[in-house]
């Protein structure tokens, strides 16, 4: 794709980035859950054991689409694996292979890496996402469910008498 630019974030793109996961929460309707701070995304990001990574797709110099993800590690392969947290391309931007180039990007990174898989979840009516991913080669570990602690609970958890 001709002007497309897939690049690391660097700590300048923070706002960027907050506005893009807006962008995604509003798509999936969950805009109430986002907590997330330019302070919070910068340390978590950018300062210190950096805990996740982020590239920015720009077309002509914009912001269009980003990929957030980190390592996780495989003790079957004992190897590093990439985990996919998320993946947002902004609506217009849409049907122009723009997460395909990011994917494409994140997969070289793996590869680099020497990394054992590269996993991500889909919400199960992203029916189109669904479909990309497919057509990819993805396959859909239906065995397995994602099971999730909020800090509340892993809180709870923590202090829990034994």
């Amino acid at each position: 794709m001709k002007n497309l630019v897939i690049r690391p974030a660097e700590k300048k793109d923070v706002p960027v980035i907050l506005d893009l996961i807006q962008g995604l929460a509003d798509f999936e309707k969950l805009s109430h859950e986002v907590v997330a701070t330019p302070e919070i995304l910068e340390r978590s990001l950018f300062e210190g054991p950096r805990v996740a990574e982020v590239l920015l797709a720009e077309l002509e110099g914009k912001a269009v689409a980003f990929a957030l993800f980190f390592h996780s590690f495989s003790t079957f392969l004992g190897r590093p694996g990439i985990y996919l947290e998320d993946l947002f391309v902004r609506p217009e931007n849409r049907s122009a292979g723009i997460g395909l180039h990011l994917l494409r990007e994140l997969a070289r990174i793996a590869k680099q890496r020497e990394c054992g898989r590269l996993e991500w979840s889909v919400l199960d009516w992203n029916k189109r996402a669904l479909s990309f991913y497919h057509r990819l080669g993805a396959k859909p570990m239906s065995e397995w469910t994602v099971q999730r602690m909020t800090e509340a609970e892993f809180c709870r958890l923590a202090e829990m008498e034994i």
